[in-house]
């Protein structure tokens, strides 16, 4: 079995992935995706091997290069469905909530005066979220009408994505939440992130520890439903700690687990490309 790997920055992640490759005994073939083109009325049905696993960290960049892959009949993994509805967190939201997934109480507004309307139903603090981004930038805890203001009319400068205000409630947690894994229909792995001191985002990439989560029946239920209203292939689920039970804030499709594997011991690279290589069976 032939897999190309499409990448535009070769992470830690790409590395693993490699080095499970060689480990399984899988035909990897790299393919960096700022260099390619495509004849768009060309067949290259043949040419990228039997599936094509989607690394690109540019969501823009990966969802028109998986666009025109499935478009030539390629299996690509994930999808374009998948990649467009995790890739922007008001789809993400929608296909939860049609799938009685639970959710943070969510508004969307686009301009500042019907933001801060939307606001004082939802009540403070809440925290705004631009619909497509990561890595917790551009997300601002809203703390009281004031600041609000000042954040939101900062927006209505900035490009047009960050207009489409998509607004939710603080939820009542513990000082982390948590991330699964779901590969196929298996949480194979899941790790709490735990805030820094005096940092209420629990981003790794913004100093959060990853530690150890045991998967619960309640987390692997709600995280299967979660990445099955999103589709098919291989998901970060993130979930909070509500006084009511665990709600999923998002979904995301191309995962990161440099901190995971060390923390839970589960080999995820390698997990993945024995998914891969099942979807041929």
């Amino acid at each position: 079995m032939k897999i190309t790997m499409m990448y535009d920055v070769v992470r830690t992640e790409e590395k693993m992935l490699v080095d499970a490759a060689q480990r399984k005994g899988v035909n990897l073939n790299l393919q960096r995706s700022e260099d390619i083109y495509f004849d768009l009325q060309k067949d290259y049905s043949k040419e990228f091997g039997d599936i094509v696993l989607q690394r690109c960290v540019s969501y823009f960049r990966s969802i028109h290069l998986t666009a025109a892959l499935e478009y030539s009949g390629i299996r690509v993994v994930n999808g374009l469905r998948e990649a467009t509805t995790a890739g922007n967190k008001l789809n993400t939201t929608l296909a939860l909530i049609r799938a009685k997934v639970p959710v943070p109480h969510t508004y969307l507004a686009f301009n500042q005066e019907a933001s801060l309307k939307a606001l004082e139903e939802l009540g403070y603090p809440a925290v705004l979220k631009p619909t497509v981004g990561s890595w917790g930038r551009l997300i601002a805890m809203l703390k009281d009408p004031e600041t609000a203001e000042s954040i939101l009319e900062d927006r209505e400068y900035m490009f047009p994505i960050y207009q489409v205000y998509y607004l939710q409630e603080r939820v009542k947690r513990p000082p982390r939440d948590i991330r699964a894994f779901v590969i196929g229909d298996r949480v194979v792995a899941a790790i709490y992130r735990v805030s820094a001191e005096g940092v209420w985002k629990t981003n790794t990439a913004r100093g959060g520890r990853a530690e150890n989560c045991p998967i619960t029946p309640e987390l692997e239920d709600i995280c299967l439903r979660a990445a099955g209203a999103v589709g098919e292939g291989i998901f970060g689920v993130d979930c909070m700690e509500s006084p009511g039970g665990l709600v999923v804030h998002e979904v995301n499709n191309t995962i990161e687990f440099r901190n995971t594997v060390p923390a839970t011991g589960v080999d995820i690279p390698g997990l993945i490309f024995d998914y891969l290589v099942s979807l041929k069976r």
